[in-house]
């Protein structure tokens, strides 16, 4: 069984990614991680992540660079989405992904095209949202833990930034699949996301 989970930044789409993964037994990826990483590599080689040579260049990452605690910065995920508008990134990242979720067994995976692009046959589809204001305000607190100085209204205007270029991006952009069943988080506990989750995929499933 393939569960596919995607949404915009900070929707909630991880936790519940994890959530299902542990309710069904299954193993999980943050493709979005491996997006992260290309982006923190173009960094690290002082390339320019808005030149399709040097977001394919960093596509050739060291698996190691998956655990930098780096990836989980502000800056990082900026510089993810937009070494992920090159086509020649996602191609070289695609086979990576389509192995994990066609794995025996099964897997779930959460990113902004899992349900479109990776796994289009996922026998449970989520696109999981919220608002600006929902999802900018978790940011917000996450990064406060972490000592990270950044306001609230910068973090707002970052996340309307990236939906911007997720969603009008030529290849795979961020939108729901036609079967996905769609959860809004911006009213929603931890817990009450999880729960709705669950049910969702039970019901797909069933």
């Amino acid at each position: 069984m393939i569960i596919a989970v995607d949404g915009p930044t900070a929707s909630g789409k991880g936790t519940i990614a994890k959530a299902l993964a542990a309710h069904f037994g299954l193993p999980h990826l943050d493709t979005g991680l491996l997006y992260r990483a290309v982006g923190r590599q173009v960094f690290l080689d002082g390339g320019d992540p808005d030149d399709a040579g040097d977001a394919l260049a960093a596509t050739s990452f060291p698996d190691s660079l998956l655990d930098d605690p780096h990836l989980r910065d502000e800056q990082t995920g900026g510089l993810a989405s937009r070494v992920s508008v090159h086509p020649a990134v996602r191609q070289a990242l695609y086979e990576r992904q389509r192995s994990f979720a066609t794995q025996e067994g099964g897997a779930v995976l959460d990113g902004r095209d899992i349900g479109t692009v990776i796994a289009p046959e996922a026998e449970a589809k989520l696109f999981v949202t919220a608002s600006v204001e929902a999802r900018a305000q978790r940011r917000f607190l996450e990064m406060h833990e972490r000592g990270a100085g950044v306001t609230l209204l910068e973090i707002q205007d970052d996340l309307r930034r990236r939906d911007e270029r997720d969603r009008n991006r030529a290849v795979a952009p961020l939108v729901p699949a036609a079967d996905a069943i769609v959860i809004d988080t911006s009213a929603l506990g931890k817990d009450e996301a999880i729960a709705a989750a669950i049910e969702a995929v039970t019901h797909a499933i069933s």
